[in-house]
């Protein structure tokens, strides 16, 4: 399988687990989305929030080296991420509409995206100052699995929490599967 249609297939995947867990989230208490977590981010609107910072930044260094059509004007809408610890919105509402908008542009990309274009290399600093080169690939591929490992920790904190978030698993996610015609939904 090529990366690219691993790629849009991931995109999918991405979008519609993160509608799925925001739906539950936008059903609970203020409450309960502000109670401490006592793991990894303090409450669930920090999880929120750190998402949207990782893909911010990485979609962000990409555009800086015009990958697949991707250009910093993709971004006047977002905010400008700093900092993992950036807190966007307190606000669930706001943060749906941001990750909903940020989904978009990540299906979009990868269906922009080409072989070639992943074999590229990319040079950034990192937000520790490091100056880092790395394969366009694998840029994408850290984007889809640093919202896994976070998405993870919050799957755990809100079974805690007795929400029932349903099925995750990329096979009935993403029936269609990454051999068929790329078609966003």
């Amino acid at each position: 399988m090529s990366l690219v249609k691993n790629f849009r297939m991931m995109s999918l995947y991405n979008q519609r687990i993160n509608t799925q867990l925001m739906e539950c989230c936008l059903a609970l208490p203020s409450s309960t989305l502000e109670k401490n977590t006592h793991s990894f981010f303090t409450d669930i609107v920090s999880y929120w929030n750190h998402l949207l910072f990782g893909d911010l930044i990485l979609l962000r260094r990409l555009a800086l080296n015009n990958v697949a059509q991707l250009s910093l004007d993709d971004f006047v809408d977002f905010p400008s991420p700093c900092s993992p610890t950036d807190i966007y919105s307190k606000n669930v509402v706001e943060i749906a509409a941001l990750r909903k908008q940020l989904d978009e542009l990540i299906i979009v990309y990868c269906g922009s995206l080409t072989d070639e274009e992943c074999e590229q290399f990319i040079s950034y600093t990192t937000t520790e100052g490091e100056q880092i080169t790395k394969a366009v690939a694998d840029v994408i591929q850290h984007i889809f699995n640093h919202q896994t490992h976070h998405r993870g920790q919050l799957t755990c904190v809100l079974s805690q929490f007795g929400v029932d978030y349903g099925c995750m698993d990329l096979p009935v996610i993403v029936a269609e599967g990454s051999r068929s015609e790329f078609s966003p939904k």
